[in-house]
């Protein structure tokens, strides 16, 4: 192993821990919180978290083993399997991010309608939707042996290598899969958020207006204070764009470089190396690993539920310790020390 692949090892091993404790603390923050589990957005947060977490376990293990390896983890009909799952849980995880998307649309567009638009049952039909559009494309890439190991990725994923049908088809498939699912839910994100910014920018200006006025009716105001409100108004604005900019830039950083590989892969003439493979391959993975901070870690929510579970573990680690020294209290003290043993330690 050169350089670069110890590197690329070590990244994916990073990943992987980052992924797996992430993906684990904001699942265990939904099962705490009540409030969370009522909130509609909770079940697409739940399934995109399951996803990231079977990817995590299942995938990238094995992809470090074939970087290790350099060659193919376990029996054809295992790498197939494999392979078919990270089909599915891509997929999967992509159209949950465009439901999120669509879901905080309505909520900023429609609030007042949101109740009735988006509801527990419209929720697990747009679930059901993506499960089944996941498990369309993983079935069909399976049944045609068009997935297998890739020595490009060092990963079992979509590949030619075994395909049991003409280039053609395969070319098809692959860019019908990737216009599906990357673009589709690229462009879902995009025309989604980019509304959500547009009321949230107007209503920035409303809150601004109202803040000039107070200023200017209030004169004796102190210099501090009308700075504060003006940085305040500054940073209000940012914000709406700073966390649309995090949806779509993590989304485009993290899976467009691996979908345009893939793309240009299946043209024999463009010259593709293997770093270059396993560099998208560990960006697309790196995925799993922001989504439990872009979409839920991140949020006040989900921050208080964190500091509750700490200091609920702290109070019942310092309830321990008080019952272990009330029951080690001066009495077991004294008791010890009045034996023959201690006094004849302490005897001159």
């Amino acid at each position: 192993m050169d350089s670069v692949d110890v590197f690329v090892c070590l990244l994916v091993v990073a990943i992987i821990v980052v992924s797996l404790l992430s993906n684990v603390l904001v699942l265990i923050c939904f099962l705490y919180n009540p409030e969370i589990r009522k909130q509609v957005p909770g079940l697409f947060t739940l399934n995109l978290t399951f996803c990231n977490l079977l990817l995590t376990v299942s995938n990238m293990p094995l992809t470090l083993v074939g970087l290790v390896s350099k060659g193919q983890p376990g029996s054809d009909a295992f790498c197939n399997a494999v392979g078919f799952l990270e089909t599915f849980l891509t997929t999967s995880s992509m159209l949950s991010m465009a439901a999120l998307s669509i879901d905080r649309w309505i909520a900023v567009v429609f609030p007042l309608s949101y109740h009735s638009k988006m509801r527990h049952r419209d929720a697990t039909v747009v679930l059901g939707y993506t499960w089944v559009h996941s498990m369309s494309f993983s079935a069909a890439a399976a049944c045609f042996s068009w997935v297998g190991y890739h020595q490009l990725y060092a990963s079992c994923t979509l590949s030619e290598t075994r395909a049991s049908h003409g280039r053609t088809q395969f070319i098809v498939f692959t860019v019908t899969f990737h216009a599906l699912t990357f673009l589709l839910s690229f462009v879902v994100l995009c025309i989604t958020y980019l509304k959500v910014l547009k009321v949230a920018r107007i209503h920035c200006k409303r809150i601004d207006i109202i803040t000039m006025q107070t200023l200017v009716l209030l004169v004796d105001i102190h210099p501090s204070v009308r700075q504060r409100c003006l940085e305040e108004q500054r940073r209000r604005r940012q914000r709406a764009t700073r966390k649309i900019s995090t949806f779509i830039g993590t989304f485009v950083l993290c899976f467009a470089p691996y979908v345009i590989t893939r793309l240009l892969e299946l043209w024999p003439t463009v010259p593709i190396t293997q770093h270059w493979g396993l560099l998208c391959k560990c960006l697309a993975y790196s995925k799993a690993a922001c989504d439990p901070f872009v979409y839920s870690l991140l949020r006040h929510q989900y921050r208080k539920t964190c500091t509750d579970i700490i200091n609920r573990l702290l109070k019942r680690r310092s309830m321990n310790s008080n019952d272990w020294q009330r029951r080690t209290g001066p009495s077991t003290i004294v008791q010890a020390l009045e034996s023959p043993r201690a006094i004849k330690g302490c005897a001159p």
